[in-house]
């Protein structure tokens, strides 16, 4: 299973500013906009939000019927889009785990990377004021809007290259 962790800079051992990277409810975004909750809606939602771990729709259906074995794929993929729609949740790849999966987290408080372990499939999610300066300079130099930033790195974590000999 993956897991999110949330690495700033300064935990990594760098200087800088306290990057912490948080998630709003979707649960009172979607009924702030008016959206209709369904009991199967707000599980799905409830399980994205408090998910330690980016979800795949498989993952998300799995875990959902074992709470109301009545939820079906079309209710995932529905309400995958509805948060989509509303730009409430991001969608991954993390193509270094596992080909052509697609990942989704609650939108966050800013940008950041995810480091994605080939050995035991940990995501660390990474935010950076180097990060924030990077993007900035992308626009400057570009005369660009950057409206959306994908970073995803694959290699492998402390533990994992440790027990494996890989560095």
């Amino acid at each position: 299973m993956a897991v999110a962790l949330i690495a700033t800079e300064s935990q990594l051992g760098r200087s800088g500013n306290d990057r912490t990277i948080t998630r709003p409810s979707l649960l009172k975004e979607l009924m702030a906009r008016g959206v209709r909750m369904t009991s199967q809606r707000r599980l799905l939602v409830g399980i994205m939000q408090d998910s330690p771990s980016h979800l795949d729709a498989a993952k998300l259906l799995a875990i959902a019927r074992q709470r109301d074995p009545r939820v079906d794929r079309a209710t995932v993929y529905r309400t995958i889009a509805l948060l989509k729609g509303r730009g409430l949740i991001d969608e991954l790849d993390l193509m270094h785990l596992e080909g052509e999966k697609h990942y989704y987290e609650a939108k966050t408080s800013q940008d950041h990377c995810h480091m994605a372990c080939f050995g035991c499939g940990a995501i660390i999610e990474y935010a950076s004021p180097a990060f924030e300066h990077l993007k900035k300079e992308m626009a400057k130099q570009g005369d660009f809007q950057i409206r959306v930033v994908r970073l995803e790195v694959g290699g492998y974590c402390k533990t994992c290259a440790q027990r494996g000999g890989r560095q």
